[in-house]
């Protein structure tokens, strides 16, 4: 893959996970757990770890506080070779955190204190940033609805006069919003050419239970796109013309978070190999169920040949060329 194919924008999380939770005790009594771990995650710095460990280069733009925990998020990207120099460092404020106790079934309850990633607005873009969406080849919009000090018109606006001519722009959403966030975020969509929301998201964004009529109302605000998935059952994929549905792969659950990162990074990283929408899908619901078999988004993936070698045990032609696909992309 090529320095720069990727730029992850939004909101950046610092995640500590521990498993396996059955219960909070009461007073000041403590439980022994199997693993604690701390992740850099948000609908940014999520996808941009599991791309990096599938050798794609990364730059990552969104805010983080000025302290540890801000340390600590830039470390874990860079640990992963992820360009962390572009992020906002927001003096007096602290990083977005989430405590997940994550139960034996892999649910995970969220207890979340909201911060940088909310002050993040336009005036902290300048040159450089201009200059890494004019070389990226996919610019990864995660969180927008959740960039509540970033107008979506400014947003939008900063998107079309610097993202090069042939960018693929995606976008994933980190709330379960209601129709006004999808009127808000509209004039962004309309800069989107693939929308990659869970189930729950379109349901609640559009208003609309059914979610082949969800995906058209998406598509209304201009976006050329949509693939939401389903967890267990996988994902549909509409390209504006027919709908398919994709199963999941079949795996044992750890923890289910990150997985909407995991599938946006295996999508992400179809489209760069000059995958159809379908055939990028097949990668997408491959490494959002290997992250499942894990703690943390960060969990699961190993490295493209692990996920080339998933994607290749589907028999069927469209997973059989993704495959083949990433073999050309590791050589």
């Amino acid at each position: 893959m090529t320095r720069g194919s990727v730029v992850c924008f939004g909101v950046h999380i610092l995640d500590v996970l521990g498993r396996p939770v059955t219960v909070i005790p009461p007073g000041q009594q403590s439980v022994i757990l199997d693993e604690i771990r701390a992740t850099a995650a948000g609908t940014a710095a999520g996808p941009s770890v599991d791309l990096a460990k599938l050798d794609v280069d990364v730059t990552n733009m969104g805010a983080i506080g000025d302290d540890v925990l801000g340390d600590l998020v830039v470390t874990l990207l860079e640990g992963y070779g992820v360009d962390a120099s572009l992020l906002t460092r927001k003096i007096g404020h602290r990083t977005s955190a989430t405590i997940l106790p994550i139960r034996p079934n892999g649910e995970r309850p969220a207890l979340h204190a909201p911060g940088a990633s909310g002050e993040f607005a336009i005036h902290d873009l300048g040159a450089a940033h201009a200059a890494a969406l004019g070389s990226a080849r996919v610019v990864h919009v995660g969180g927008p609805d959740a960039l509540t000090a970033f107008d979506p018109v400014a947003l939008a606006d900063f998107l079309s006069a610097h993202k090069g001519p042939s960018t693929i722009v995606t976008m994933d959403v980190l709330r379960n919003g209601g129709t006004d966030d999808l009127r808000r975020l509209s004039p962004i969509l309309a800069q989107v050419d693939w929308f990659l929301p869970n189930d729950d998201q379109l349901r609640t964004f559009t208003g609309v239970n059914d979610l082949e009529e969800a995906m058209a109302v998406v598509r209304e605000h201009g976006v050329g796109g949509v693939a939401v998935t389903l967890g267990e059952r996988g994902c549909l994929v509409d390209d504006g013309t027919t709908v398919t549905a994709i199963p999941a792969m079949q795996v044992n659950v750890v923890d289910t978070t990150g997985c909407g990162d995991g599938f946006d990074a295996g999508f992400i990283l179809g489209l760069l190999a000059g995958a159809s929408p379908i055939e990028a899908a097949w990668i997408g619901t491959v490494c959002g169920g290997l992250v499942a078999t894990g703690l943390g988004s960060d969990a699961g993936i190993r490295d493209l040949e692990q996920v080339r070698t998933m994607v290749a045990q589907f028999t069927v032609p469209a997973a059989q060329s993704a495959a083949r696909l990433l073999d050309s992309a590791q050589g």
